[in-house]
């Protein structure tokens, strides 16, 4: 689910989404994205999470202006700071008010199918795969891309469509055990309808269950008596060994001269 940022308008002071993740989640769409919608001319819809006008940042970054290295500018007052890091410190203090919160939602929320935390930290080494993560981001990323570009509008919007899945794809089968996925994908894609109340358990399931339960207890009890024969059976022949080692055992005893 992701959140929506004007119901926390009302303190617009403090703003529950990451602007460094929300950047770096645009870096990723700019980056990997946007070159292919440009080149297949598709329109993308305002509804689209990925569209520029919902990301909750985005006219503060288009106010950021690097005069050099160690130098960035405010485009609304140009005050000049030494990093980025303040500039953004800076909006957070001087210009909240200017954040555009009607339809925006925040980018960050994305990050999971997108990879933010890749972009981030790029210099350390990738984490372990977490199965049941990458099978949630799996059905995140599969949500965006049937709400942005659904296959239904063309051929472009289907291209577009692979495009966004494959990149996925791609990203897990470097580290990820892609034998799992699947499974993964759709035990997450039911929990989450099921939470939503989107399906139920079939009713012939859950029958075709308590007959199989119901055939194994019967042929539980069938096979139990003789089990209980065989243990019967090895026990008194176990038995019989030790007698007849016994017995001889005592007939070399008394053979022995005196």
């Amino acid at each position: 689910m992701f959140r929506d940022l004007r119901k926390e308008h009302e303190n617009i002071d403090e703003v529950h989404c990451s602007r460094e993740r929300s950047r770096a989640a645009w870096e990723i769409i700019d980056k990997y994205l946007m070159p292919f919608v440009e080149r297949e001319r598709y329109e993308i819809s305002r509804s689209c999470r990925l569209h520029p006008d919902n990301d909750l940042f985005r006219d503060h970054e288009r106010h950021k202006i690097k005069a050099d290295i160690n130098e960035w500018q405010c485009g609304y007052c140009k005050k000049s700071f030494l990093s980025e890091v303040f500039l953004d410190r800076h909006f957070d203090s001087r210009h909240n008010n200017l954040l555009n919160f009607t339809g925006s939602k925040c980018l960050a929320d994305l990050c999971g199918a997108l990879h933010c935390d890749h972009i981030l930290n790029s210099k350390l080494p990738r984490a372990k795969c977490n199965p049941a993560a990458a099978a949630r981001n799996r059905l995140l990323c599969e949500s965006l891309a049937d709400g942005c570009f659904p296959v239904s509008r063309g051929p472009s919007a289907s291209r577009l469509h692979g495009i966004v899945v494959s990149y996925e794809d791609e990203f897990v089968s470097s580290f990820c055990n892609n034998s799992v996925m699947p499974t993964l994908v759709q035990e997450e894609k039911n929990r989450s309808q099921e939470e939503e109340g989107q399906i139920r358990t079939p009713v012939k399931s859950r029958k075709e269950t308590s007959v199989l339960y119901i055939a194994g207890s019967i042929l539980t009890l069938m096979l139990l008596p003789l089990f209980y024969v065989l243990v019967c059976l090895h026990q008194s022949e176990t038995r019989k060994n030790t007698q007849e080692l016994k017995r001889i055992s005592r007939l070399g005893r008394k053979a022995k001269p005196m």
